[in-house]
């Protein structure tokens, strides 16, 4: 599996709050709910996001907007409008003022404070994101914005569709059409080379992207620096400079924050055991595993798998 597919697997492609707001102007919201990701896109009319920190960005029909937590940002019909409504950490909803129509529920999946509102919005939030997620996005900007010509419509268009439906099995559609827009604008975003992670601009290197590959795809085999020199034909120093100056980071730095990024991600699994993930990720023994994930995570294998699930879902345990 190739870095980006990682991003969107295991917590972080479940359970998705997704929402249409039906608005009419004067509107205005302020974002502080902190979520990992939250895609933004318009299937009328405009709007403004207007990060705390940097100036406001016009979003028109059919642009779709990335925002990544815990960043707090204002979403309005213009950026002169003072919020009136406060979004919070679960998705808590307080008003703000009493001068305007209330927002409130307007249908399936619906809110605003219009049935048919000059502007229809459709909001997906990521509650929750994978370790390997988090690593790999953490040095996206605070918001991205696709424009529509880089975003296919029918995507869009099937997720404004289906977000009003309530047939069973309802919220898996919406997370899928969800992560196909989310994969569709981080693909245009990283494939501009002068943006990005450094690990995505660094596969275009044929030596240090097939080091990438070769890390990631298989992580426990016992990489060296000399090895993956000799597998990109390099030296071993050529390869740990050129590697370093590209991705940021030294090799093997890179492939323990890899391997001990994904464990966090195989620990969340039901059924897995500390030694199962210690020898996917390439550990002789859970000992030296453990070791190096308190050292890494701040917490043992047990103790993060114990976070990961409420009490009394884990089902196999060991100590490690």
């Amino acid at each position: 599996m190739d870095a980006l597919s990682h991003v969107l697997t295991g917590p972080a492609a479940r359970d998705a709050f997704v929402l249409r707001s039906s608005l009419d102007p004067p509107w205005a919201m302020r974002i502080e709910d902190e979520s990992p990701l939250s895609v933004i896109t318009l299937l009328r009319g405009q709007a403004y996001i207007r990060p705390d920190d940097a100036d406001p960005v016009l979003l028109r029909a059919g642009d779709v907007a990335i925002a990544s937590g815990p960043r707090h940002y204002t979403v309005g019909d213009d950026p002169a409008t003072a919020p009136q409504v406060l979004i919070g950490r679960g998705q808590t909803c307080t008003m703000l003022t009493a001068d305007v129509p209330k927002m409130s529920d307007v249908g399936v999946r619906t809110w605003g404070n219009s049935v048919d509102g000059a502007t229809l919005m459709l909001n997906g939030t990521y509650e929750t994101q994978s370790t390997v997620g988090r690593r790999l996005l953490g040095n996206l900007p605070g918001l991205i914005v696709a424009p529509r010509e880089h975003v296919p419509l029918a995507l869009i268009d099937y997720l404004g569709e289906q977000v009003t439906n309530d047939a069973p099995g309802q919220d898996a559609v919406l997370d899928r059409m969800l992560d196909l827009i989310l994969i569709a604008v981080l693909r245009w975003w990283f494939a501009d080379r002068q943006r990005g992670a450094s690990w995505f601009r660094a596969y275009a290197d044929p030596a240090i992207g097939r080091a990438l590959r070769l890390m990631q795809e298989d992580p426990a085999a016992p990489w060296t620096v000399a090895r993956l020199g000799g597998e990109t034909g390099l030296s071993r120093a050529a390869f740990a400079r050129r590697f370093t100056e590209l991705v940021g980071e030294p090799p093997m730095s890179f492939l323990t924050g890899w391997r001990l990024s994904l464990a966090a991600d195989l620990l969340a699994e039901p059924g897995t055991t500390v030694a199962a993930v210690a020898r996917k990720v390439g550990y002789a023994t859970p000992f030296a595993f453990s070791t190096a994930f308190k050292r890494f995570h701040t917490v043992s294998p047990q103790q993060h798998r114990e976070q990961s699930y409420p009490q009394g879902d884990l089902v196999a345990v060991d100590r490690g």
